[in-house]
C-alpha cells in the first residue's frame, strides 16, 4: 500500500518486483526481515543494494502488533468475542497509521483510498461496541477537521495539507476528547522540534516544508496505547 498507492496501482494486483531490475520477487525473496538479512541487503537477481526502508517497515510493523496484543491481552489467555474485535481493531488502526506515516514521509501525500474506509470502520467499531462514546469522538473528529481547515486556510497551505486535515478527521473520532487534543499538541510540539533541529543542523530551509502525517500518526499511536496513563498525569501536573 506505502508503495504502490501513491502510483495509482493496487496493492492487491501484480506481483512484487525488484525497484532496480524489474525482475519479478519470488517468496524466498519477500520473507519480513528474514529475506533482507538472508540476501545481505541486495537483490538476489541484479545485486543491487535493497532499501533499509523495508526491513523497518517491517520490524516496525511486527513490533507494534506484539505490543497491541500485550497491552489488550494483558494476564488473559482466553478472548471473548468483544476482545477479539478490539484486537482486530486496534491492528487494523495501527495498520492504517503505519501505512500514513511512511506513505507521507516517502511520497508526501496521504491517500484517501487509506483514510476514507478507516473513518467509516472507526465509526462503525464505535457504534456496535462504544456507542455511549459515539458522540464525544464524532463530534472531536469533526471539530478537528474543521480546526485543521481553518489552519489550511489560514496558512494558505504552508506545511499543512488537506490530507492532514482529513487525518485529523479519523484521530478524532478515533481516540475521541481529550485524547485527540493531546494527539495534535504533541504532533505540532514534536514537528516544530524537528523542523527546527533539521534547520540547524542544515538539511532543510526555513522556507522549506515537512510532511506532518508521520508526526500526527505517531502521537495518535502514542496515545491510542498509553492515553490512559498520560491524560491523568496531565491533569495533575494541572491541578485539574
Amino acid at each position: 500500500m506505502i508503495d504502490r498507492l501513491p502510483v495509482g496501482k493496487s496493492p492487491f494486483r501484480g506481483r512484487s518486483l525488484c525497484e532496480s531490475c524489474g525482475k519479478t520477487l519470488s517468496i524466498p525473496d519477500l520473507i519480513p526481515i528474514l529475506s533482507f538479512v538472508w540476501l545481505k541487503g541486495k537483490c538476489r537477481y541484479c545485486k543491487k543494494k535493497i532499501s533499509f526502508y523495508y526491513p523497518v517497515v517491517e520490524l516496525l510493523t511486527g513490533i507494534l502488533f506484539v505490543a497491541v496484543f500485550s497491552v489488550l491481552a494483558k494476564d488473559r489467555i482466553i478472548f471473548s468475542l468483544s476482545d477479539f474485535s478490539q484486537l482486530l481493531f486496534y491492528l487494523f488502526i495501527v495498520s492504517v497509521l503505519i501505512v500514513v506515516f511512511f506513505t507521507d514521509l516517502k511520497h508526501g501525500i496521504i491517500p484517501d483510498k487509506i483514510i476514507f474506509p478507516s473513518i467509516v470502520i472507526t465509526f462503525l467499531y464505535l457504534a456496535l461496541y462504544s456507542p455511549a462514546l459515539l458522540t464525544n469522538h464524532l463530534a472531536t473528529g469533526i471539530i478537528s477537521f474543521i480546526f485543521f481547515f481553518a489552519l489550511i486556510l489560514g496558512t494558505k497551505g504552508r506545511g499543512i495539507g488537506m490530507g492532514d486535515a482529513k487525518l485529523s478527521l479519523l484521530i478524532g473520532i478515533m481516540l475521541g476528547f481529550p485524547e485527540a487534543v493531546m494527539s495534535f499538541y504533541i504532533a505540532f510540539l514534536t514537528g516544530a522540534g524537528a523542523g527546527l533541529i533539521l534547520v540547524l543542523w542544515g538539511k532543510r530551509s526555513l522556507k522549506g516544508s515537512l510532511p506532518f502525517g508521520p508526526f500526527l500518526a505517531t502521537s495518535a499511536i502514542i496515545l491510542l496505547f498509553f492515553g490512559g496513563e498520560i491524560i491523568p498525569k496531565i491533569y495533575r501536573f494541572l491541578g485539574l
